[in-house]
């Protein structure tokens, strides 16, 4: 039975110095350590793998089968070992900002530009994850802007603006002759709902005079049902700004209530960058409304 006891990370760098390098005087050279120290740690490799790894001749230094395979999975965990350095060094000189659609909308150029001006010590990264809380629950950004309802009992939020409802709907339908639609219209249509990650529920329509609904899971497949003409979507004024397709067209609704943009963050572990995010996203929205 082959063990791992004892396998360490110095075991893998020696592997990718020899191959990388062509020689174990190379590898020692790069290594910084003498030439039988690298002969002694690849044995040592080998023996905890229970497998040859290298074939060595007077003139040629080649991976066995085994050791093509050991190789390429050396390198990987060296580098995660490196991004794991790397993060615990610069966690908070990063911010990942996690959104399920639309990220701020009309505003997302302006806050990664406002972002970079105010604190280019702090790397801004945007990332769209199909989940309610736009990757926060699974561990992927520090914040995220979400539209739907929020669990308030695990994070944090502060509502940093509002946005007007829009209805989505073919370019060839015929509604897009007017520049306005009323929300009671709707419900003589087939309303495209994603429920996992939408704005949008039957709710804002009184029992018995609800719209049709057909249910998608994400972004690209709601635009594409909307785009048959078969039905209708309703969604934030952030969609109707970062999704501009061939295909489909945008109308305001009249008497429909604004939709409340969240940033969330968790409760207990925020990021230090959290409320100057918080600031600078409020001011954005509220510039907006003030013109």
């Amino acid at each position: 039975m082959v063990g791992h006891t004892g396998l360490e990370l110095r075991h893998l760098r020696c592997l990718v110095a020899i191959v990388d390098t062509g020689s174990f005087t190379d590898a020692a050279i790069e290594l910084g350590v003498s030439q039988a120290a690298v002969s002694r740690t690849l044995l040592a490799l080998e023996r905890i793998l229970g497998v040859r790894l290298l074939h060595r001749t007077s003139r040629s230094l080649t991976p066995t089968t085994a050791g093509v395979q050991v190789l390429a999975r050396a390198r990987q965990l060296l580098a995660q070992a490196d991004e794991l350095v790397y993060q615990a060094a610069t966690g908070h000189a990063r911010l990942h900002i996690g959104h399920a659609w639309s990220a701020m909308g009309r505003h997302t150029a302006e806050f990664q530009r406002r972002w970079h001006d105010r604190y280019p010590d702090v790397e801004l990264h945007l990332i769209r994850h199909n989940t309610p809380t736009g990757g926060l629950a699974e561990g992927l950004c520090d914040l995220a802007v979400v539209r739907g309802a929020i669990d308030t009992r695990r994070h944090a939020h502060a509502v940093v603006g509002r946005e007007r409802r829009y209805l989505a709907l073919a370019s060839d339908d015929q509604w897009t002759r007017r520049r306005s639609i009323r929300l009671d219209e709707i419900r003589r249509r087939t309303l495209v709902v994603d429920r996992r990650t939408g704005t949008t529920t039957l709710d804002l329509w009184p029992e018995g005079a609800r719209p049709a609904v057909e249910y998608t899971q994400d972004v690209d497949d709601w635009l594409a049902a909307i785009a048959t003409g078969r039905c209708v979507g309703l969604t934030a004024q952030a969609t109707a700004a970062q999704y501009r397709r061939d295909g489909i067209s945008y109308r305001p609704l009249r008497d429909a209530e604004p939709i409340p943009v969240h940033l969330i963050w968790r409760r207990h572990d925020p990021h230090p960058a959290t409320h100057a995010a918080v600031a600078l996203l409020a001011d954005l929205y509220r510039e907006d409304a003030q013109r």
